[in-house]
């Protein structure tokens, strides 16, 4: 059998759900595992989810709360405004996790995450890329916060590469439901809203066989389905009708 390739969405702290969602997909010790950055923030258990993917050493690329953590407390001083921000956006609930005192080696983990994985055919990002810009030219505020002008391309920014992204929660584009995953031109979101109360819907995508894997945090029900049954193209044209009204 080859081995599989599967990228699982924003975890957000939900560990039980984690676990549950491996334990579907059941990855063999040659499969591929990789996780889109956001393992913390919200959810209850962030530092039982850090410690997991550490100890299995999965690959991971940094998200924008790994960023706004880093950022916050990752020189060994606290950036006071920073910091507000963080716990306003979670990071609160990560704290509580730690008993409010984050190892240093978990900090230095993520000070090394990549913000982007090629893996020739697919091209892992956290948020997206910036359609105008080059690869080389982007940082990491480019790859872990960008959301309309990624979601609004005309064409894909690769000609070979699927952009597989997590970072906007999917029912947030027009017409999406909680637990669908959505498409573009030349991307793929599969954040489903793991924290969320309208979702609850965490998601790890097998690649290789194009099927998805679903557990909801909040009911502990799982479910597969194909991937074409899951996801829902959406035009650049609503992207940009939102963008409009957003600025009204």
């Amino acid at each position: 059998m080859t081995h599989r390739r599967i990228v699982i969405g924003d975890v957000h702290g939900h560990y039980n759900a984690l676990i549950s969602l491996l334990d579907a997909i059941a990855p063999a010790s040659d499969d591929q595992v990789y996780f889109l950055g956001d393992l913390i923030d919200r959810g209850p258990h962030s530092a039982k989810v850090v410690d997991f993917v550490l100890a299995n050493k999965y690959k991971c690329l940094l998200g924008n709360h790994e960023q706004l953590l880093l950022d916050a407390v990752g020189n060994g001083q606290i950036v006071k405004n920073v910091f507000q921000a963080w716990l306003y956006s979670g990071g609160y609930a990560t704290l509580v996790s730690y008993d409010n005192n984050i190892p240093q080696d978990h900090l230095d983990w993520m000070k090394t995450l990549p913000t982007y994985l090629d893996l020739g055919d697919i091209w892992l990002v956290h948020a997206g890329v910036h359609p105008q810009m080059p690869i080389e030219t982007q940082t990491a505020d480019h790859f872990c916060w960008i959301r309309d002008e990624f979601h609004s391309m005309t064409q894909p920014y690769f000609a070979d590469k699927l952009i597989i992204t997590g970072h906007t929660i999917t029912f947030t584009f027009p017409g999406v439901k909680p637990g669908q995953l959505v498409s573009g031109a030349g991307w793929l979101d599969i954040d489903t809203g793991a924290y969320h109360p309208n979702s609850g819907w965490l998601t790890g995508l097998d690649i290789t066989n194009k099927k998805v894997y679903q557990v909801n945090a909040k009911k502990g029900t799982r479910r597969t389905l194909s991937l074409e049954k899951v996801v829902t193209q959406v035009e650049p044209s609503v992207v940009l009708s939102k963008r409009a009204k957003s600025r009204l």
